[in-house]
């Protein structure tokens, strides 16, 4: 949150809110955000966040956002560039949707108030790897903070928008095979909130690895609901590691934005030498996956402990001033570590960044449940394929995003009433005393920190089949450990039936941890099966084994509950 906004999370979470809303849009990055902006104003709106309302991956967002917006450029360019990242697993008119309205988006931002960069003018525009045309807008290097933080104020100003800040959403609410809205984890009490549509906007699972640029948070709630929900799912296995995150010891997987090598930063090794050029001609402007491997193949062949080897990221053939002006934010957190970027390299090494994959949603944000949607990174609409082109994620959120204005419109909307002329919580009151032993939370505990270990190991930026079913019999094994849980039966067993709960006796920081590592232990599996069902290498996903991109799987990977299976790409 920037100082020019209120700091709203203290009074939002004691805010008493209804049992019964229109719209309940889960998650407050910039495509939660942005969705609840655009849902017509007469309907009434709940805003679900499960930390703080300014803290979202999107927050972190440093590159920008792409757009045709200079005339030496053109759609047909920016959608070619998408396909060619994407590995041929773009769906085409996904790609052309988002590249055709992009610029509505940007102009809307503007109005709205979002400061970008400006130069002689008129907006600014640098250049990404994989871009062919400088098209990406940028305030600094702290674009999404800037997006995020003028969309929460607009946010707070609509009256038909209910934040309910730190709350944890446990389950989708379902009957008849539609979702009549979600089961929540608040202050302390378990309710369940009933809705005509619900929007899953939860972001990504970065944490699932144990080296990532993401938040905490990021943890594949919404992948998760959906799956035990029942929701199709798509391309889980194709994970977007991001080439340059600041590797020093102590520090967080700060990511170094790809802006900076489109600014002129060069990639080294400890004899100064620009090595990427021998795994690509585009050397560090190539494809993310590939800069990512090329960094770990050049680290596999000279060191010995991966863990803390890393590359050299230089900035020093970039003018000074334009360092101070384009990566201040870059500069200070390098600074807090010891790095003078006017001096000095930074150490970089690559780390899990997005996940292309996500929930199946057509151009409507429809899934295969109804009444549930899905959008930004939790969503696989088709437009990132095998591997997501820079800066088009926050495009993607807002998109996709503003599709949902005509969410009174789709089918089955009217048949589907809520009553909102009341405030009254459900009538089904009841107290559990939900406790977890000592026992249970060290259990727990070591799972939360062991699951990113095993699957950075057998799923990150190089992949073999024989180790990753090893890591599928573990994960499984976990499974069974933790449903085993006193506490998970007791879970289980609340969370089968609404019925809201009064209180419960443990802490909601423990009652959170479980939930999360239950959703870990459900994105982990499904990355691994993913990941083990596609034999070959494309985008995101290489396999050791399976070295070679196969024409035959030019395809994308479904999965429903225990069934897999292959769809043509449209």
């Amino acid at each position: 949150m920037t100082e020019s906004l209120p700091s709203p999370e203290s009074s939002l979470a004691a805010t008493p809110f209804p049992d019964q809303f229109d719209v309940l849009v889960i998650g407050a990055g910039a495509a939660g955000l942005y969705t609840a902006l655009c849902l017509p104003d007469q309907l009434q709106i709940g805003l679900i966040t499960k930390d703080t309302l300014s803290l979202s991956a999107s927050d972190w967002a440093q590159g920008g956002i792409a757009a045709v917006i200079d005339p030496q450029d053109s759609p047909e360019l920016h959608i070619a560039d998408t396909l060619q990242a994407g590995a041929g697993l773009c769906d085409y008119e996904a790609v052309k949707y988002l590249v055709e309205h992009a610029s509505s988006c940007i102009d809307n931002l503007v109005n709205m108030g979002v400061a970008f960069d400006r130069h002689n003018g008129e907006l600014a525009l640098t250049l990404e790897a994989a871009h062919s045309r400088r098209r990406v807008l940028h305030a600094a290097d702290t674009t999404g903070r800037a997006v995020v933080s003028t969309l929460t104020a607009q946010v707070l100003a609509r009256k038909h928008i209910h934040v309910i800040s730190q709350a944890f959403t446990l389950d989708l609410w379902l009957e008849q095979q539609q979702c009549q809205g979600v089961c929540l984890l608040h202050q302390g009490q378990i309710r369940w909130l009933r809705a005509k549509a619900v929007v899953l906007a939860t972001g990504g699972g970065g944490q699932v690895f144990a080296q990532t640029t993401n938040p905490s948070l990021s943890t594949g709630d919404g992948v998760a609901i959906a799956y035990r929900a029942g929701a199709v799912l798509r391309d889980l296995e194709f994970v977007q590691f991001h080439p340059t995150a600041l590797t020093t010891p102590g520090a967080p997987r700060f990511l170094i934005s790809e802006a900076v090598r489109g600014e002129g930063a060069h990639l080294v090794n400890d004899q100064g030498d620009r090595f990427t050029f021998k795994y690509h001609l585009a050397g560090e402007l190539a494809p993310r996956d590939v800069v990512s491997r090329a960094i770990f193949s050049y680290l596999q062949e000279t060191q010995t402990d991966l863990s803390t080897a890393h590359v050299w990221l230089d900035l020093r053939p970039i003018p000074p001033d334009r360092i101070r002006y384009r990566f201040p934010n870059i500069i200070q957190v390098c600074q807090r570590w010891g790095i003078d970027v006017f001096q000095s390299p930074i150490p970089v090494a690559p780390a899990a960044h997005y996940w292309m994959g996500g929930i199946a949603a057509d151009l409507s944000n429809h899934t295969s449940i109804s009444g549930l949607y899905a959008v930004g990174e939790t969503a696989s609409t088709g437009v990132h394929g095998a591997n997501r082109l820079a800066s088009n994620s926050l495009l993607e959120c807002l998109v996709f995003g503003a599709q949902l204005a005509h969410l009174s419109k789709l089918e089955g909307w009217s048949h589907r009433a809520v009553n909102r002329d009341t405030g009254e919580p459900a009538k089904n009151h009841s107290t559990a005393q939900i406790s977890v032993s000592p026992a249970d939370r060290i259990t727990i505990e070591q799972l939360r920190h062991e699951i990113p270990r095993v699957v950075w190991q057998s799923a990150g930026i190089c992949r073999d089949g024989q180790v990753m079913a090893q890591a599928i019999a573990q994960v499984e094994q976990w499974q069974q450990e933790f449903a085993a849980l006193a506490t998970s039966q007791t879970l289980q067993n609340v969370l089968s039936a609404p019925a809201n709960i009064q209180s419960v006796a443990e802490s909601e920081l423990t009652l959170r941890l479980w939930a999360e590592t239950r959703n870990l232990l459900t994105v982990a599996s499904l990355i691994l099966k993913s990941a083990h069902f596609r034999t070959e290498s494309r985008g995101g996903h290489y396999r050791s084994d399976y070295p070679n991109t196969d024409p035959r799987w030019q395809v994308h990977t479904l999965v429903q509950g225990d069934r897999w299976w292959q769809s043509p790409v449209t």
